[in-house]
């Protein structure tokens, strides 16, 4: 047998939550590991106590079936089980004239038994018998404090030990001796706190998964598990179900250096969560065989029941009142039209939603404060620093110095907050205050005395003194409850909500004010235009009369002036007409349809006339191209827009040339249009596409509206359009809708 414990490969002893229990590589001394491959069936590992307690060397066991151990029928009824539905009975069994219990798990590759020996001290009846009466007792507990209490009680009397606690935790995994059943004489520990180190994560996750667990004799010495790294996986054993599987020395430590000879430690569940333990102590060694665990897990499965629904109960009662208070103030908001009033200045206010000294509201940054709360300044502040750049949209704690140390300014108002945020903004906050609560708090030993390196050992030893220490704690106020938190929550789904809706209606008056604004552009457009238009009429229709009439009458300069005066007139009317299309494009409702793109470009050469007009550019179009959807008068006229300019900008180059395609990008069809004639500089590839840009010259006509009104089309059928240029170079046109 092993003198201390040495664990299968190399492990990170450097602290506790880093040693791997459940691989622990030993057992404890009352019984027999057993671990057989379901595949080639035979015993791959085995505590070396076999040859103690069955009268068999593990050498001899290894390699053989399980007829090597139990007589034919029990290893018929195992192997049986193992092939049908891997469901397993107990079984007793005698061994080398000892009575024993084999209790099985099956795992992903083994089936590991434990095989204990049996204590015929009491008959599992007698434990029933007993039980049932008591149970009457637990379940006609009528609050959480008088459940625990009898529990305590009901425990010490079935099971005996010297010590009885129930154990609860906190937030942070703290533990509290809540309820105590003890022996006359002891100490008392109700009422001491215990760090979360003393039961490291591990170990809470392993009560999960394993409920009961006992230690029959502090003072063992560990099993050796042979061999310690199994020959089918290459791993150690996981004991992770095992009630046999040894003990951390780091807690046998513990537990020796609390004076404590035998332990029973069961896990208490509510709603799910491991909620506390149920710790028995002995002072001396003491058995608790199969039926005695199997009596403790029923009682504990009471107990977490009848502790679920009391808590459900309260949980549930709880959270009415507050669905009651979230309505009452979603009311007053809709009723005052305000937020701010709805929460601050009707009979029920935000204050009142939950257990608090003071709390804010916090629209678009600027803060409503009620009650006992931080300055405006200090609130500010945390909101900037802290709270808006927290990802998730609720926060809370009874601590906030441990998060945000200026906390400690404002501790006597502000030590615990509860912040909710609405919608996804970082101005607009729902807060409550808490004040610190000065707490004297006893400890079983000073917290902060952990466990310490041994390099001898070459592992953590625990702490060594539990003698009541008492700490005065500063900056912390009351916790939050689970039904506080989500009546907050739910108050920030409602407020949020109105905030949404308040949001919608401000943006439909925006749209209705946006849809009678280009009404009325549309109509001063036409109204202009008309005005315009007129003495236009009137100025071309007499210069016309002049160069038909008089214009060899005139000398050199009166014949300039009067092409000057056409020609100047022929802009004018080109700008109105661009100016009536681009305010036509912003008001015209879309008509989708599927559009042949070729057709649509053959037209557009058609009407440019462009054989006669540009009889030196070459123009390429592309075969077949993807058909477009979109409305087909503004298609057409983006088209035709990119067409003219590639005509115009070309048309002085050597050997003009457009070329019209597409592509795909990114799963898009992207159409486009190049040229080689004079480009512009790249700088400004956006710019161009504003109203009235021109980047070209004074060589070349037009009124700068041509690519705005291009933009403006393809933003409306919800696609992007872009240029790509360099001067001299030619420009490259691309849009997708």
């Amino acid at each position: 047998m092993a003198d201390s414990i040495r664990y299968p490969g190399k492990v990170d002893l450097s602290s506790c939550e880093k040693e791997p229990i459940h691989i622990i590589g030993t057992s404890q001394a009352h019984g027999v590991i057993v671990a057989y491959d379901r595949k080639s069936s035979k015993i791959t590992q085995i505590g070396e106590n076999c040859k103690e307690l069955f009268g068999i060397s593990a050498e001899d066991l290894l390699g053989q079936g399980l007829e090597s151990i139990f007589s034919k029928n029990v290893t018929q009824r195992i192997t049986n089980s193992l092939k049908e539905d891997g469901v397993f009975d107990i079984e007793e069994t005698e061994i080398n004239g000892k009575k024993f219990i084999v209790i099985p798990q099956i795992t992903s590759e083994n089936l590991i038994l434990d095989i204990e020996l049996i204590d015929d001290k009491r008959e599992s009846y007698d434990f029933q018998k007993e039980l049932s009466s008591l149970l009457n007792t637990l379940t006609a507990s009528r609050t959480a404090e008088e459940l625990c209490n009898d529990a305590a009680r009901i425990t010490k009397s079935i099971f005996e030990y010297d010590r009885v606690m129930i154990y609860k935790f906190d937030e942070e995994w703290n533990g509290k001796v809540i309820a105590e059943e003890v022996n006359e004489g002891m100490e008392s520990w109700l009422g001491l706190q215990y760090p979360a180190s003393d039961i490291p994560k591990q170990a809470r996750q392993l009560f999960l998964k394993n409920r009961v667990r006992a230690i029959s004799d502090v003072n063992y010495s560990p099993v050796n598990i042979i061999p310690q790294i199994s020959p089918v996986n290459n791993k150690p054993l996981d004991l992770t179900n095992s009630k046999l599987r040894g003990v951390s020395p780091i807690h046998i430590e513990y537990l020796q250096n609390m004076g404590v000879g035998a332990s029973l430690t069961a896990a208490l569940i509510s709603n799910g969560k491991l909620w506390g333990l149920l710790a028995c102590h002995h002072n001396t060694s003491k058995f608790i065989n199969y039926y005695q665990r199997q009596t403790c897990e029923f009682l504990i499965q009471v107990f977490s029941n009848e502790l679920s629904v009391k808590e459900s109960g309260s949980f549930l009662s709880n959270i009415e009142k507050l669905d009651d208070l979230r309505v009452k103030l979603i009311n007053q908001i809709q009723k005052k039209n305000s937020i701010k009033k709805g929460l601050s200045s009707a009979r029920t206010k935000l204050t009142d939603f939950l257990n608090c000294s003071g709390a804010a509201i916090v629209l678009n940054g600027k803060i409503k404060l009620l009650g006992d709360t931080p300055e405006k300044k200090e609130v500010k502040h945390l909101i900037k620093s802290f709270l808006a750049k927290q990802n998730k949209n609720l926060f809370f704690t009874q601590n906030l110095r441990q998060f945000y140390p200026e906390a400690e300014n404002f501790k006597e108002t502000g030590s615990g907050i509860l912040s909710v945020k609405l919608g996804q903004s970082d101005k607009d906050f729902l807060i409550w205050f808490r004040p610190e609560v000065i707490q004297t708090v006893e400890w079983g030993g000073n917290p902060e005395n952990k466990a310490t390196y041994d390099e001898e050992r070459k592992r953590l030893t625990p702490r060594k003194s539990f003698e009541k220490w008492t700490e005065k704690l500063t900056g912390v106020a009351d916790s939050w409850k689970d039904y506080e938190i989500r009546g907050a929550s739910k108050l920030s789904e409602s407020v949020s909500y109105v905030v949404l809706e308040n949001q919608k209606k401000e943006i439909d008056i925006l749209n209705e004010q946006v849809v009678d604004a280009h009404r009325e552009l549309e109509l001063f457009s036409h109204g202009l235009s008309h005005d315009l238009k007129a003495p236009l009429r009137g100025i071309d229709a007499y210069a016309h009369i002049l160069k038909e009439d008089h214009y060899t009458d005139l000398q050199k300069e009166g014949q300039m002036a009067v092409d000057t005066i056409l020609s100047s007139a022929e802009e004018m009317k080109n700008l109105i007409d661009d100016i009536l299309s681009f305010a036509g494009v912003t008001n015209r409702d879309i008509h989708k349809n599927t559009n042949t793109t070729n057709t649509m470009i053959d037209d557009i050469f058609i009407s440019f006339n462009t054989k006669s007009n540009y009889p030196d550019t070459e123009i390429l179009v592309e075969a077949h191209m993807p058909k477009i959807i979109g409305d087909k008068r503004m298609l057409s006229q983006v088209w035709s827009n990119l067409i003219a300019n590639a005509l115009k900008y070309s048309e002085k180059s050597i050997k003009p040339k457009i070329e019209i395609g597409s592509e795909v990008r990114d799963r898009k069809t992207v159409y486009y249009i190049k040229d080689n004639g004079i480009g512009f500089d790249s700088k400004y590839n956006e710019e161009i596409f504003n109203l009235f840009s021109r980047y070209s010259g004074g060589d070349y006509q037009g009124t700068g509206i041509g690519l705005a009104i291009a933009k403006k089309i393809i933003e409306k059928h919800d696609g992007k359009i872009w240029a790509e240029s360099k001067e001299n170079c030619g420009a490259t046109f691309y849009f997708f809708v």
